[in-house]
């Protein structure tokens, strides 16, 4: 990361034309990890180079650049318990140099651990504005992988950092929730969007649908990361279901242990573009597992692609799966219950065509245009506040 330090403790802001913002992206993870943070960072990225704004992002991993912006990457380190993932561990100093040079007018910093707390340390002492997005679930994943202290430590973590920045977006109503239980100031709603285009039902591949169900099985499916956080054992109770076949895209360290759990499974890898939309509308039944997802934007995707969803009635499935009318949810962790939906589907055509028709019909309103309109203007929001307080300072 080769970054050069200027002396001023505080911003000189470059002039702009019209009303564009600089907006410094600072994301835990990015390209070639294919997860919710990096997809929700492309978006913005790309929004934000539509709407003729300039920006950065600063990442652990990246190409050199990203819907025209340039990427820095940042020193980082992988998880000893998923090598597959690198997380940065940028210091405060490099960090604070890199705004110094660019002169953001916010930062943007996305799914904040290690880097974003270092992130919004250096941010707060240029009187930077920040928004910290809300995504990924710390305690619930310490607590998960059984981490010795790890769920007080990631309390801690989490509060010390999202209240050290100006404003905090969570996803959903159940994250709004943890927040304000820890005390977190500043919270707002910014939810993910859906690409309408990429995920359709008419994307539906028969030819794929014969290979993966040859004598006319449920095609039932789970799209997401291979990871101990999900809770993907509880898909045993889906694979026992006669005439029903239980598909898996995604790749992490589970797949071994999986495939194992579930020999009748198709395990499709990692998918992207054409594919993943292809594999999504093939599907008769979408399920997800894991209880701790602030939004569960693969949820979303399946609705857009007009298959019911069963999901934990917990986190992010809370606001988006329309219970009883696009799919159902039930009680996190209860195998049983899942597959009680998912069989009464399979047994219910009728109903299963009335909730696929619904699970499209629930999402046409979630576009990512409208949703990052939104979240442009809780960055014009802080960057106003913040205005605000140094204009009354200086009175």
């Amino acid at each position: 990361m080769r970054l050069h330090r200027s002396s001023p403790s505080t911003v000189t802001h470059l002039p702009r034309r019209g009303d564009r913002l600089r907006v410094l992206v600072v994301s835990e993870s990015f390209l070639p990890q294919v997860n919710g943070v990096t997809n929700s960072v492309r978006r913005v990225l790309e929004h934000l180079a539509a709407e003729g704004h300039e920006a950065e992002l600063v990442a652990p991993t990246g190409p050199a650049t990203y819907a025209g912006f340039p990427v820095t990457i940042c020193r980082g380190a992988h998880l000893p318990f998923y090598r597959d993932f690198r997380i940065g561990l940028e210091t405060q100093r490099r960090l604070r140099a890199a705004m110094e040079r660019f002169r953001p007018d916010v930062v943007h910093i996305a799914s904040p651990a290690t880097l974003g707390y270092q992130a919004a340390r250096a941010a707060a002492d240029l009187g930077i504005p920040t928004v910290a997005i809300y995504q990924t679930d710390l305690v619930g994943f310490a607590d998960r992988y059984g981490i010795a202290g790890g769920t007080r430590a990631m309390s801690y973590l989490t509060r010390r950092i999202h209240t050290s920045v100006d404003r905090t977006l969570a996803p959903s109503t159940a994250s709004l929730r943890q927040l304000e239980q820890m005390e977190v100031p500043g919270l707002g709603r910014w939810p993910r969007g859906v690409d309408l285009t990429q995920f359709d039902p008419a994307c539906r591949d028969d030819e794929l649908r014969r290979r993966l169900a040859p004598d006319g099985e449920l095609l039932v499916g789970y799209v997401g990361r291979l990871a101990p956080e999900k809770e993907l054992e509880l898909l045993t109770h889906v694979d026992r279901l006669p005439g029903v076949r239980v598909v898996i895209v995604g790749g992490g360290p589970e797949e071994e242990r999986l495939r194992a759990l579930l020999p009748d499974a198709a395990f499709l890898g990692v998918l992207h573009g054409a594919e993943l939309a292809a594999a999504y509308a093939s599907l008769d039944v979408f399920v997800h597992t894991g209880r701790h997802e602030t939004y569960c934007q693969a949820a979303q995707e399946a609705l857009a692609s007009g298959v019911p969803v069963v999901a934990p009635r917990a986190g992010g499935p809370i606001d988006v799966v329309d219970d009883g009318t696009a799919g159902y949810l039930y009680e996190p962790g209860n195998g049983a219950a899942m597959a009680t939906y998912v069989r009464m589907l399979h047994e219910n055509a009728p109903l299963r065509r009335r909730a696929a028709v619904a699970a499209r019909r629930s999402v046409e309103g979630r576009s990512w245009a409208a949703v990052n309109a939104l979240l442009v203007r809780h960055y014009r929001e802080v960057v106003a506040d913040r205005r605000a307080v140094r204009a009354a300072r200086a009175a």
